[in-house]
């Protein structure tokens, strides 16, 4: 089956990069899963419908900092608001490609954001999806390349961009000083930690965890073409992608 994050491998071919700062692989996640929700669910679909339930992305809730969370589905206050008491599905979706450091930041955020949701309504479903880079070296274009280009952002567009998750190995000596290397065992070092989250079995709402923790490896070097790994693999780190999402749809 086609999942969201065959989406996302598309935007980066499409894009020649991914912009890790923006982190906009989430709309197309979030997207993706409720659509998907929605065709497998009669009575979730029903009332998505009838306007019974409404989605949000990237809410702004109390408390944590005032953080946004990238989707919520529930009940409308008066106001055509999210009714934090009448959530159904919160969704959060994260990704550590470069600087495999960043895990804390973002498993930090993962289980600041399982509090803030579970205080608001124990009962709604909590789904996380991580994204985990498994490229040993990455072209850091965002950060690097394209402000090298500030002054010149239609050469950027016209002689870089087309030749960036193309296959053109030119990239890396040329742009030796925007290399990002990760080291061979930060992928799955990655992977442990956020399993380390908490979880909870169906109907368990006294307890503070997600409900579904979806980690997906990804290929994505910004120069060759991004790709999720076989199931396979060694670089799938035993992770079957397909499987596990459709695994989550029907939990």
């Amino acid at each position: 089956m086609t999942t969201p994050f065959d989406r996302v491998v598309e935007q980066i071919r499409q894009r020649g990069y991914h912009n890790q700062r923006l982190e906009d692989h989430s709309d197309l996640v979030s997207d993706g899963i409720l659509n998907d929700l929605r065709t497998g669910c009669e009575p979730f679909a029903t009332d998505l419908t009838a306007g019974n339930v409404r989605s949000w992305k990237n809410v702004r809730t109390p408390g944590g900092r005032s953080r946004k969370i990238d989707l919520l589905v529930g009940e409308s206050d008066t106001k055509g608001e999210p009714n934090l008491t009448r959530l159904r599905i919160c969704i959060e979706n994260k990704s550590v490609i470069t600087a495999h450091r960043n895990q804390y930041a973002r498993f930090d955020d993962l289980n600041e954001a399982l509090q803030v949701l579970h205080h608001a309504k124990a009962e709604a479903v909590l789904i996380a999806t991580v994204i985990v880079g498994v490229s040993h070296r990455v072209l850091n274009v965002p950060d690097k390349i394209k402000p090298f280009y500030k002054n010149n952002l239609r050469e950027f567009s016209e002689k870089i961009v087309p030749r960036l998750s193309s296959g053109d190995r030119g990239l890396w000596e040329q742009f030796h000083w925007a290399i990002s290397s990760n080291r061979p065992g930060d992928a799955a070092k990655t992977v442990a930690k956020f399993r380390s989250l908490p979880t909870r079995h169906p109907g368990h709402t006294h307890v503070v965890g997600y409900d579904y923790l979806l980690i997906v490896p990804m290929f994505i070097d910004n120069v060759n073409p991004p790709y999720i790994p076989a199931a396979q693999t060694a670089e799938s780190l035993g992770i079957d992608v397909e499987a596990e999402y459709q695994a989550m749809l029907v939990h």
